[in-house]
């Protein structure tokens, strides 16, 4: 937890000096490291509660968990001083995980994290950062995932907007509290002021702080995962961000693969499947 505290300190003070989309900008060629080691249990608790997932004295960890247990690499990579983007408001995009079998919670992991490319994006700079996980050197686990840093730009490059895909059918309501961002920052690490205060979202041009978007997809693989570890592979978009306090629906097809997560009212700005906003689709695999 220290160094997670010094990598935000300096993420905080080397982000203003850092200018996202300048030329020849290139990533650091680092393969960062954390030794084997099994995932603690109050944490691991901690994070059950706060996403929803069941909590069994033993079994696999959720999907996205080692995701989180590599955060702390994550977060010194991106606030290294060769790093080209500033990590203060740096938006989670898209993720893509994959778990070639289910990872059991009392295993050592060996964790490695390294950043991939870096892709123009209308609003701005996507970089992709790649997570790994291996038990006695066998690859377990999996993720690539796209983090934009908003500035000009004339890109035309990937946006990942809304597809107009068929409507899903709703299939439970979640009232979002409005220190859902502050409660998972806690168990996750991830203190980006844009999920904090109101103040520290507006800041970044939110007008209230926004849920992560590990939770919301967190969250809806909880709700889809019928057997703990049968669900082996999720792709999520993370389409609009889900201003907090909110109340939002969880939709998902009849075989619970493709889901979405999305707003009812039609206040929302965005446009997308049930008349209102979308803020997250994906949709996953399952060992049967």
């Amino acid at each position: 937890m220290t160094s997670l505290s010094a990598s935000l300190v300096r993420g905080a003070v080397t982000s203003p000096f850092k200018h996202p989309g300048r030329p020849g900008a290139t990533l650091p060629t680092d393969r960062l490291t954390l030794p084997a080691a099994p995932a603690a249990p109050g944490p691991l608790a901690a994070y059950r509660r706060v996403c929803g997932f069941p909590a069994p004295e033993s079994g696999p960890l959720p999907l996205t968990y080692p995701h989180v247990l590599a955060f702390p690499l994550a977060m010194r990579l991106m606030t290294a001083r060769r790093f080209p983007l500033p990590v203060v408001g740096l938006v989670h995009t898209w993720i893509e995980i994959v778990a070639r079998r289910p990872v059991q919670s009392d295993e050592s992991l060996e964790l490695t994290l390294y950043a991939e490319e870096l892709t123009p994006h209308r609003r701005g700079t996507e970089v992709t950062m790649v997570t790994e996980a291996r038990v006695a050197g066998a690859l377990v686990w999996e993720s690539r995932s796209g983090y934009l840093s908003r500035h000009a730009t004339n890109a035309t490059g990937s946006t990942r907007e809304a597809d107009g895909s068929p409507a899903l059918p709703a299939v439970a309501e979640w009232r979002l509290p409005g220190d859902l961002g502050r409660r998972y920052g806690a168990v996750s690490g991830d203190r980006n002021p844009i999920h904090l205060l109101p103040l520290t979202a507006r800041l970044f041009g939110f007008p209230r702080a926004i849920a992560h978007g590990m939770w919301t997809v967190a969250r809806c693989l909880a709700e889809a995962d019928g057997q703990p570890g049968e669900i082996r592979s999720v792709r999520a978009d993370f389409r609009a961000p889900v201003l907090l306090p909110a109340t939002v629906t969880y939709a998902a097809d009849p075989a619970g693969n493709a889901f979405a997560l999305r707003s009812e009212s039609s206040s929302g700005s965005g446009t997308g499947t049930g008349g209102g906003r979308v803020h997250l689709t994906g949709a996953v695999t399952r060992t049967s």
